[in-house]
């Protein structure tokens, strides 16, 4: 895959460091970012085993579940998607990230989120798992073993030049990727989005034997899906400086992060650093819809 890595600049931050970032979130018009190697040989081997229905986890606002429905059209699987939350249940047509992914022929379940919780261990999601014939069960934000082998084809010899590997992390399965396909020579850097995620460090050690990584929890400005004015203010001058949208869930946490990480002197000045953008653009617009209910400045695209 030809995917670019550009130069970019920190808005407030002047620095002769090298900083790139690998454009993921223009592999795919929608099954964008590290969503697309998650799912890669998670597709595959649905065909293999000639399953007929993709079945996953998300929430309201999950890139994973609009990715997971497009590649599934695109694949031709049914989708369904169990739904953190029985609340919206009445409304989620209003909300901008489900219907996108009923475009694509997504139909929903939506679960209390006290069983939602405990996923494949709660006897309620069970109950439901077996009344869908010849499925496949991707886990909530794709990650598994297909998922970290996926994620590892990100870093190749064109990125070998590199000393630090940054991304975001949601459920660890892209980073677990990173480290498994990073050079001798490179450590990745993972900033969780979740509050409380020192479970993480668990989870990529199921995945990776290498001791090449490091995770910060610094900056998950109050959890999955909070954002405060400060972080939609970098993003902004971010685009603004350098013509490249953040998601305000993901990537524009791991650049604020990466930006402090170098103003504190974290980072060593000599080291040339990639940040892999791990796209989730779609939720901008979700994302802007609650903004301006708040009356807060929104995220400039």
């Amino acid at each position: 895959m030809n995917v670019p890595i550009q130069t970019f600049q920190f808005p407030g931050l002047q620095t002769d460091q090298v900083l790139h970032i690998k454009r993921e979130d223009l592999i795919h018009p929608v099954i964008s970012g590290n969503k697309f190697w998650k799912l890669k040989y998670n597709i595959q081997k649905a065909k293999e085993l000639g399953k007929k229905i993709l079945v996953t986890f998300g929430g309201a606002m999950s890139n994973h579940i609009v990715a997971c429905a497009a590649a599934a059209n695109e694949n031709g699987f049914q989708s369904i998607g169990i739904i953190r939350g029985e609340e919206i249940v009445d409304k989620w047509k209003d909300n901008l990230t489900l219907t996108e992914a009923s475009t694509y022929g997504m139909e929903f379940i939506f679960a209390p989120r006290h069983e939602y919780r405990l996923k494949e261990q709660s006897s309620y999601i069970q109950n439901i798992l077996n009344t869908i014939p010849n499925h496949y069960l991707v886990p909530e934000g794709g990650t598994n073993s297909l998922a970290v082998k996926g994620a590892a084809e990100i870093l190749s010899e064109k990125t070998f030049s590199y000393d630090i590997i940054t991304s975001a992390m949601g459920t660890g399965g892209t980073v677990s990727g990173l480290s498994v396909g990073a050079f001798p020579h490179q450590q990745v850097i993972g900033f969780p989005v979740l509050k409380n995620a020192h479970f993480l460090v668990k989870e990529l050690l199921k995945h990776t034997s290498k001791e090449n990584f490091i995770v910060n929890l610094e900056y998950h400005f109050g959890g999955y899906a909070k954002i405060t004015n400060e972080l939609i203010d970098f993003i902004n001058e971010f685009y603004n400086l350098n013509h490249i949208p953040l998601d305000p869930i993901y990537t524009g946490k791991m650049m604020f992060g990466l930006r402090d990480m170098i103003k504190k002197g974290q980072i060593h000045k000599d080291k040339k650093i990639l940040a892999i953008h791990t796209g989730g653009l779609q939720g901008i617009k979700e994302m802007n819809k609650y903004l301006k209910k708040k009356n807060k400045p929104i995220i400039v695209t």
